[in-house]
């Protein structure tokens, strides 16, 4: 393939998060790329923002839950046949798909039938090792290269049989700068009163399901650590429900929904205490001990441990393969351990001062320091293509 003519990049993203990973990867390639780059496909406000124009709006395929999927099944069909025809009828020099396994698989399986030839890049790998590790032997067909975020996950799928898999990096490794604190922060991390972040979910189930549980072990923490400065950080969409929430907590946070506000929090804190989540890695890169906690409906609970395939629900701990950080889950959330837990975490000590110990290993296996995550990504689909790239400072 020559650079004179744009390199055409089909990309297709069917989530926020999925929307910010694929404007990143755009950003990246125009950046590498020697020549021109244009893309077509699916996306949101990002991707829009990084030059492409979509098929129809993003929102027409971010429900795919059961309950969603009942009602709007026709539509999302309709999609996947319209985004199937788009590509087929004028193939691109790539196709990526990005997260959204539901309808991205099934789209690259349709356009794989019909143009074996087309490379395709599946941007994230799903997570095969938790649950319904089948489904990357039935990747394997479909996609030519798949892009990882965590890195045991190239030797996860290759195990199981899936496509041939990179590991890129996990996009919060662009966000160390804005969650590590500077020297003023760093001191006021050890400062007192503490400051201390409670993080109880972003969706409304967890709140509902978590919520009691972390009033109650944040009035326990009184009893060892009297004083601290809360902290909330939440969605503006679930600012309401935070409020009644926290109404009947013994000790009322300070409920933040700006970014900013959020992030200076977080390099400000002392510790946390947070429900299960990607948030828990953001804490850990941020170099803030924490107790986890987690808990789903109880047909859930039961059903769990024979389908999930790991034995942790904290992605630092999965990373690490050990408990560095505590976790309470399902029937072992305990208010009272929580609250001691805590407390020994505030007030510095071993248990303090090993977990800090494995955030820095966790930086080392993450590869902290190296290419931005959204490059690498972008210098492993122009390889897959067998293209040339320029350097980037």
């Amino acid at each position: 393939m020559t650079t004179d003519k744009p390199l055409d990049v089909f990309i297709v993203a069917g989530e926020e998060s999925g929307d910010a990973l694929a404007a990143g990867l755009m950003a990246e390639l125009k950046a590498l790329h020697p020549g021109e780059v244009r893309f077509r496909g699916v996306g949101g406000a990002r991707m829009q923002a990084q030059g492409l124009a979509s098929l129809f709006p993003m929102e027409d395929i971010t429900a795919m839950g059961f309950a969603q999927v009942i009602g709007g099944l026709p539509r999302i069909l309709r999609r996947m046949r319209e985004t199937a025809e788009a590509i087929v009828a004028t193939p691109p020099d790539v196709l990526v798909m990005v997260d959204a396994p539901d309808f991205t698989h099934r789209v690259a399986h349709k356009v794989r039938a019909r143009l074996p030839k087309l490379p395709i890049v599946k941007y994230v790998a799903p997570t095969v090792w938790v649950w319904r590790p089948g489904r990357a032997k039935a990747m394997a067909p479909d996609f030519d290269r798949a892009l990882a975020l965590l890195p045991f996950e190239p030797e996860a799928m290759h195990a199981l049989g899936g496509p041939p898999t990179t590991y890129v990096g996990h996009p919060l490794l662009g966000e160390l700068e804005r969650l590590r604190p500077n020297a003023e922060e760093a001191a006021r991390r050890a400062a007192k009163p503490p400051v201390l972040l409670v993080l109880p979910g972003s969706r409304r189930t967890e709140l509902a399901r978590l919520g009691a549980t972390f009033g109650e072990v944040l009035g326990l923490l009184r009893s060892h650590v009297p004083t601290f400065e809360l902290v909330l950080p939440t969605l503006p969409r679930r600012r309401q429900q935070v409020e009644e929430m926290v109404a009947a907590w013994p000790v009322k946070p300070r409920i933040v929904v700006d970014e900013n506000e959020k992030l200076a929090a977080f390099r400000s804190a002392r510790a946390a205490l947070a429900a299960s989540g990607t948030v828990t890695l953001e804490l850990a890169l941020a170099g803030i001990p924490t107790v986890a906690a987690y808990r789903v409906p109880w047909l859930e609970g039961r059903i769990a441990p024979y389908i999930i395939k790991v034995k942790t629900a904290i992605l630092p701990n999965l990373i690490l393969g050990e408990p560095a950080v505590p976790e309470f889950l399902q029937w072992y959330i305990d208010p009272p351990a929580m609250a001691a837990q805590l407390a020994r975490l505030i007030e510095g000590g071993d248990e303090r001062e090993s977990q800090l110990a494995a955030f820095k290993r966790l930086d080392a296996m993450l590869g902290e320091g190296g290419e931005p995550p959204s490059r690498r990504a972008a210098r492993t689909v122009l390889e897959t293509l067998g293209l040339s790239f320029r350097p980037v400072a």
